[in-house]
């Protein structure tokens, strides 16, 4: 794992690609978190981060000249907001094989209002349903998503969708999720005092929910110290605490 510092940033290897577009090489170094890029003093149309351990995409300083991010293969969950403000003319973003979970944590993304080439293949969010309708219609500007064309067709469809009440109630659902789930992994310590496994348990329930009414009852469950899918199980009466019958032992023959 390498701190990504200005002394590193000056020694990567650095050249003009095959697009004549400058690029800054910093691949492959397990850069866990985005920093110092000041360093680079705004010299370079592309970076390549992948093959890296960012877990959020941010720390970016202002960086007009960047039209490309290429993060392949990190760890990346969240995005930060404000990135519109920082690299404002970005129009590819290759997020392929990371840990995005949520429809709602894509959000910070319409703020490219220049972004036209995004991929998400790899990442838990892209089997969402409604995910290539939900993109499309957050991101105006996009052109490509995951390697196929957005069609004017699929556009006018997504509109239709999100403009229409059920869109409108899906689209609260989906943002309910993400503000639970980016609370609840912001915690340094598991939900009251929860185990790993039972954290697990609590991620996968909240992202497998419907609805906005189930999404509340299992943060009601959570307040009560209820995790959800474990079964609280009670003693019986000749049993233990674990629910199973215990055989009464007769008492031996004592002999004469």
């Amino acid at each position: 794992m390498v701190k990504l510092t200005a002394e590193v940033i000056h020694l990567s290897h650095q050249y003009t690609n095959a697009i004549k577009e400058r690029e800054l090489d910093l691949r492959g170094y397990k850069i866990p978190v985005i920093e110092n890029l000041g360093a680079t003093l705004d010299q370079f149309d592309t970076i390549d981060f992948s093959d890296n351990d960012i877990r959020k995409l941010d720390g970016f300083p202002l960086l007009r000249r960047i039209k490309s991010l290429l993060l392949n293969n990190n760890r990346i969950l969240r995005i930060a907001e404000g990135l519109g403000e920082v690299i404002p003319n970005l129009e590819t973003l290759v997020l392929t094989n990371n840990h995005i979970q949520e429809l709602g944590d894509l959000d910070p993304l319409a703020e490219f209002s220049k972004l036209t080439y995004l991929s998400l293949l790899s990442n838990p969010v892209a089997n969402k349903q409604h995910y290539r309708s939900y993109v499309i219609n957050k991101l105006p500007s996009l052109r490509v998503l995951d390697f196929r064309k957005v069609k004017l067709k699929e556009r006018e469809a997504a509109r239709d969708l999100f403009k229409s009440k059920k869109g409108k109630v899906l689209a609260k659902e989906i943002a309910q999720k993400s503000k639970f789930l980016s609370a609840e992994m912001g915690n340094k310590a598991p939900i009251g005092g929860a185990s790993a496994e039972e954290a697990r348990a609590i991620r996968e329930a909240v992202a497998n929910a419907s609805t906005l009414e189930e999404v509340e009852r299992l943060n009601q469950m959570l307040r009560a110290g209820v995790v959800p899918g474990k079964a609280t199980k009670s003693p019986s009466k000749n049993g233990n605490a674990n629910g199973e019958d215990m055989e009464e032992e007769e008492d031996e023959p004592i002999e004469n």
